[in-house]
């Protein structure tokens, strides 16, 4: 794979709508995407002393982050309200030169900052909370 632009990993939510319309949050000065699967041991005293792991036994988790600049936007606002009430929404996020993950994800952080001489700040993370597909690039 060739080296790939960070200005095009996005971060969009959707609209909840049929058919459902996905609006970039904008701002981003960086972004994060993690997969993380939780293993189940099932060494015991058969394995001869190496660790014995059940294939495809535990919880898989997606998350994603971002930060940057704070942009009053409508698909922020569309954030900051799923932030407030604790929703689970339909979320895109495309990582650049490899595919777009979608499904839902609710907010599980947002933090806003600034400084007095600086611009006002924003990060914002996600938790996925069901089935996650994947499209490739």
């Amino acid at each position: 794979m060739t080296a790939q632009k960070g200005r095009d990993f996005l971060l969009k939510i959707g609209d909840g709508g049929g058919p459902e319309t996905f609006t970039t949050i904008g701002g981003f000065r960086n972004n994060k995407f993690t997969i993380n699967n939780q293993v189940v041991d099932i060494t015991s005293k058969d394995s001869a002393g190496k660790r014995e792991l059940l294939a495809g036994a535990g919880l898989q988790i997606m998350s994603a982050s971002g930060s940057g600049v704070f942009v009053d936007d409508a698909a922020f606002g569309t954030a900051h309200s799923a932030a407030l009430n604790a929703t689970i929404d339909n979320w895109e996020i495309i990582v650049p030169g490899h595919g777009t993950y979608m499904g839902p994800f609710q907010v599980s952080n947002l933090e806003f900052d600034g400084e007095y001489k600086g611009e006002q700040l924003y990060s914002i993370s996600l938790e996925s909370a069901g089935a996650i597909t994947f499209t490739t690039a």
